[in-house]
């Protein structure tokens, strides 16, 4: 069973550091958040991905070239006619295919594009700047079970403020803080997907997130996965700073596999 990771937007909002790469090649903890999301699939046994670039779409491909020079130790020997070699071996058991699906096309477009890859099979589909401990096996069973179209996993995004009542005269009538009930459920990405979803997109103008979504949703397609655990997206700087800062604490809610 394949992956699908949408990584060929802009990141518009963050582009301190997008300007140099794609968002999905910012980096926490000295490896791309790509690799991270990769990792979780990974260790639910998730090892083909199709990734659907575009912004920069040489940077994520010669990363992965060069994936031995990144965790491995190396040698370069020039006293042997530049010889190189490679210490203990730091690799992934993963099949990765890396599609250059337009610079200015759509996240619909870019699905669209990538169909040949996925032929008629079911697939995993999720956006390359978001990380999460969401049980990927038990989303499978789950979309299994009742044989829509799409599964996608909903969060409840929480209120960060306190609530106030205010009457149209501009009068605060109470203030409380926050509870669990005051939050708005939101598509958290890490999706699953039956091959009927390609009816849904057109061409590349096609935003998934619109007219798709809205499609399957009236024809009874689109069913949810309620996910109480940790989610994150990488939007803004602050966002990249706090998940930095949550990887250096050894506290990354993300890392459910054992080794780095």
């Amino acid at each position: 069973m394949k992956a699908v990771i949408l990584a060929g937007g802009y990141g518009t909002r963050i582009s301190e550091e997008s300007y140099l790469r794609p968002k999905p090649m910012i980096e926490i903890g000295e490896m791309p958040i790509l690799w991270h999301i990769m990792k979780l699939y990974s260790y639910h046994g998730i090892q083909d991905f199709v990734i659907c670039a575009g912004y920069k779409q040489h940077v994520i491909k010669e990363w992965f070239s060069d994936y031995f020079l990144h965790t491995s130790d190396i040698t370069f020997d020039f006293t042997q006619g530049n010889k190189v070699v490679v210490h203990d071996r730091h690799a992934e058991r993963w099949k990765v295919t890396v599609v250059d699906t337009g610079l200015n096309t759509m996240t619909g477009g870019r699905i669209k594009r990538i169909q040949k890859y996925v032929s008629d099979e079911t697939f995993f589909l999720t956006y390359g700047d978001a990380v999460s401990n969401v049980d990927l096996n038990a989303l499978l069973k789950y979309h299994k079970s009742h044989g829509k179209c799409v599964t996608l996993t909903a969060i409840n995004l929480a209120q960060q403020k306190g609530i106030l009542n205010i009457d149209k005269n501009n009068t605060v009538l109470a203030f409380r803080e926050k509870d669990d009930a005051d939050g708005t459920m939101i598509n958290a990405g890490f999706m699953v997907c039956n091959s009927l979803i390609f009816q849904y997109l057109r061409d590349d103008t096609t935003v998934f997130e619109q007219e798709p979504m809205r499609n399957l949703a009236k024809d009874g397609e689109l069913k949810s996965y309620y996910h109480d655990g940790f989610w994150q997206c990488m939007d803004t700087k602050r966002e990249k700073e706090k998940l930095e800062a949550l990887w250096a604490s050894n506290e990354a809610p993300w890392k459910v596999w054992g080794e780095k």
